[in-house]
Order: structure tokens, then sequence, then C-alpha cells
């Protein structure tokens, strides 16, 4: 059997793209990384395969902890994550969702070609920018109180097409239709809910942006068929997640955690895998709050795309319904959400942490929304400022191999403090337009630098990996044309 060692943990080959760090010690089960040599020497490079190897000590772990191709350190539970906890005698943990809850991103097509972009990039980067608010701090499109935080953590994306900043088929092409009913406001605290009122409709900074793009590549024409994609076609994506209410809410969490189950603590390898009790009152309040959370960022990206929609509409003087602009899909990351899956030939529930991952069901799942049942679950995988993103499905293997998920992106290679060492955001900015015509208007040249394309993995191995174990399956690939950062 082909072994890997790095820093003293040892992984054995299963199959192609699959190793297995074995159960030992204290662990409760084994950890698995998806990945080609080339992704696990990068993987090995920090601490995510020990993190990884600690998340198998938390109760209730069914299977394998797994780490997906994308996968790289995080705050306790690597980022490229999924472990599924048993939601009766396991536990749920806010380090194993993350700070930003849902973060996700969204894919808005358009009827729109390269040809008619063309010659109006920095016009459009320009707009777009002036328009959808960015960077660190408050400032967001709705100007809201308390009495509409209160609606939008009650009730997601229905609350933004009541008040007129969507149409019903958006709700009709999100997870989950843009609401966690599990959502509990009373279950946010005051402070976060003040962090939050003021960037309703924001993007924030770090590797949040707002990308146009076109088309370069289908791969599955009947499923792009059914996603309506086509080659030269532009496209919209935005990523962005919770905002300062999603880190408020869980950093309380974790603290209260902390405190009031120290003797689960105690067992764990790593303070941050802080954790509740399934059933425990905490483990209910946090699970109420993050889905509060989860219906929040879907807003924040609704109102986005609502901006995105005006902003096009002025450059391109057509309505957007004239240019068809119509939401593709939305997914979440950094979640954990009760599922019930096969586990040893018996269903069970599970609370699946996605930290970092994304949901991956295939065809014919019920959760599926209709109008893609029929082929899957549509996956978007940004990469960086300088490569490709893509459009996947959910796999057929995805429900056996990984809880139904898969990667969310391409993954950090360096840390932004290392990044703002070795890049220059303005000459990142300009290299990116005069050597692939890309444009690219941020808050801070530090941003840039933050997010320069050499910062990250190789998104194209990511994906073949996605697809070659058919978890997520190829669909089409797009490339940038213009981009805004925080």
């Amino acid at each position: 059997m082909t072994t890997y060692d790095a820093d003293g943990i040892t992984l054995h080959k299963l199959r192609d793209y699959v190793w297995e760090i074995p159960q030992e010690g204290e662990m409760r089960a084994p950890a698995r990384v998806l990945a080609s040599e080339q992704l696990l020497d990068e993987i090995s490079e920090d601490k995510t395969l020990q993190q990884l190897k600690n998340a198998t000590h938390l109760p209730g772990i069914s299977k394998y902890a797994i780490c997906m191709p994308d996968g790289h350190q995080g705050y306790g539970f690597p980022v490229g994550g999924v472990g599924a906890l048993d939601a009766e005698d396991g536990c749920i943990s806010p380090g194993a969702v993350g700070y930003d809850i849902n973060c996700g991103v969204r894919m808005m097509t358009t009827n729109l070609t390269y040809d008619d972009v063309q010659g109006k990039e920095e016009e459009l980067v320009d707009a777009l920018f002036a328009n959808v608010p960015s960077g660190l701090g408050g400032g967001g499109i709705v100007e809201s109180g308390i009495d509409t935080v209160e609606a939008v953590l009650e009730r997601g994306v229905e609350w933004a097409v009541e008040e007129g900043y969507g149409v019903e088929d958006d709700l009709r092409a999100c997870e989950d239709e843009g609401r966690r009913p599990d959502a509990d406001p009373s279950a946010i605290s005051q402070k976060a809910k003040d962090r939050g009122k003021n960037q309703l409709g924001s993007l924030g900074s770090g590797n949040h942006f707002l990308e146009v793009q076109r088309v370069t590549d289908v791969f599955r024409q009947d499923v792009a068929d059914e996603f309506d994609l086509e080659e030269d076609q532009i496209v919209v994506l935005i990523h962005c997640g919770s905002r300062g209410l999603g880190h408020q809410t869980c950093n309380d969490y974790l603290r209260e955690i902390e405190k009031t189950h120290s003797g689960l603590l105690d067992q764990l390898p790593d303070k941050e895998l802080a954790s509740a009790p399934a059933g425990s009152q905490l483990a209910e309040e946090y699970y109420g709050a993050m889905c509060a959370a989860i219906n929040f960022a879907w807003v924040n990206r609704q109102l986005i795309m609502h901006r995105t929609r005006r902003v096009f509409e002025k450059v391109f003087d057509r309505t957007w319904e004239q240019m068809e602009m119509q939401l593709l899909y939305d997914v979440a990351h950094n979640i954990a959400k009760k599922e019930t899956h096969e586990v040893d030939g018996e269903e069970k529930s599970l609370y699946v942490h996605r930290k970092g991952a994304t949901r991956a069901f295939p065809a014919g799942h019920p959760e599926v929304p209709a109008a893609y049942r029929d082929v899957g679950q549509p996956i978007i995988i940004p990469g960086s400022m300088g490569a490709g993103s893509y459009v996947l499905r959910g796999g057929d293997q995805s429900m056996a191999e990984t809880f139904g998920s898969t990667a969310h992106g391409a993954g950090r290679l360096m840390s932004r403090t290392q990044a703002k060492n070795e890049f220059w955001g303005g000459d990142v900015q300009d290299d990116l337009e005069e050597q692939q015509q890309i444009y690219v208007k941020a808050q801070s040249g530090a941003t840039v630098a933050e997010e320069a394309p050499g910062v990250y993995k190789d998104v194209d191995e990511v994906v073949r990996v996605s697809d070659a174990l058919g978890i997520g399956d190829k669909v089409a690939r797009t490339f940038p044309v213009c981009n805004i950062k925080g």
C-alpha cells in the first residue's frame, strides 16, 4: 500500500485521490483527504492534516472526517473540511462551521455575450464599485433598523422579494429557497444584530468579491442547457457572507460553549473545536442562531444581486429582464445542517458541518430544486482573480463518499500576511489588466495583494479531482472580465 508521511502523520492511499489517516489512539473515526499528490503536497504544508486528525475526536463523528481537494488550515477545523456528527448522540461545533456563517456564492446568468461587454469593462467595473458597498466596517444597500434585521433573520430571501429586491424565481433557484426554517432570531445577540444592521447588502473585505465573467468552456452540454449556460455568455458571480453579524454570532457561542461545556472541551485536542452536546440548550440555541445568520447571508447576496441588476441596466441601457439576468443558484459554505444520511446501512440524523465545502446533492435528490432535479444540484467553484471558475453539478458518488459535499474554491496556498509580503496590489492589478484584460477595482491595494492569483491552489486541479471522484461533475468553466473587492 502506498503511504504518504507529513510531520508524523501517515496517510494510506486507498485508491486514486483518496488518502486515509487510520483511526488510532483517541480518534473516534479515521480521516480522509481527497486529493492528487500535487494537492496533498500543498495541503500538508500547514496544519491542515493535524486539524483534520483532531476533528476525529469530536463525539458522534460518523464514518470519517473529510478534507476536500482545496483544504487548508483554518480555525480549529480545516477549511475544506466536512464532519458529520450524530444529531442525537454527538455534538455541534461553531469552529467546524466557521466565523463567516454562510459565506457562499451565487451565480447570475445573462443573455449578454463577451462582445456586448468589450469596450465597456472600465465603465462597468467603476459603476459596480460605486454602487455595491465593499470594504471593512458598515455601509450597506439597505439602511436598516433592528426590526428589519429581525425580519431578515427570520424569513431570509422571502423578505427581500416582498420588499422588492427580487422576484419569486430567485427563491426557487436558492438552496433551501433562501430560508432556513429553524432560524431563531432571539438566539442572536444584540451586539451581533447591531453589527449587522448597517451591513445588509455589502461585500465586506478579504476574499469576498463580485466578478463579471464569460463562459469559456462547456463540458457537459445537456447539463449546461438545463443551467442556461453557453460558451461566450456573460455571467456574474457574487461571493460574500454574513458580515459582522455572523462573526459575532460565532464568537458569542464559542465563548459560551467553552464555559458551559468545559468537560467536553477537556476531552478534545484543540480548544478551537469547542462543541455543545447534541440536545443541550446551547446546541439548540447555536443551531437556531446559525440558521438565522444563514438567512442574513442569503439576503446580503440577494441585495447585492438586486443592485447589480440595476447597474447593468444603466450601463447597457436595457432592463434586467431584457438581459435575462436570472439567478442560476446560490450555494452556502460554512454551515452545519441537520440532514439524514446512511451510515453503516442505517439512516441517521446528522449535523453535517461543511466548512469551506459545498453541498453537492446528485440528480434525483428531493432537496435539489425541481428545476435541476433531473440533472443534479448546481455547484459554483470560484477560482482566483486571474484564473477560471467552474460550474459543477452534484455527482453520483457524493452521497456515499462525502455526505453530499465537494470543494468550495481553489483554496489558499499562503497566508494573507505572506501574500502582502510577496505581492504589491498595484502591480497585481496592472498585470491582470495588461496580460489578461481583467479589470480589478478594490478599496485597498493590500486586499488585491492578499488575493493575488499566486496565493491560491490550482482550481483546475481541484475541480479535476472532484470530477474524477464523481462527487462534483464539471459542467462549464468561466473566466474573469472584471472584479470588485473590499
